[in-house]
């Protein structure tokens, strides 16, 4: 078998950290507004159905 080395990211064409970052910081975002919006609704839900 031929010694295959691991991949070069920092050379490899196609990569765009630009587009990966951005999305990664939607991604974190959206998660935190999901996150907020589902421990207000079960604090509401603590507050109005006891």
């Amino acid at each position: 078998m031929s010694d295959h080395g691991g991949p070069v990211y920092s050379t490899a064409e196609g990569m765009d950290y630009r587009e990966h970052e951005r999305t990664y910081k939607a991604f974190v975002k959206l998660g935190t507004i999901f996150a907020s919006t589902a421990a207000t609704v079960i604090a509401l839900l603590a507050i109005f159905l006891t």
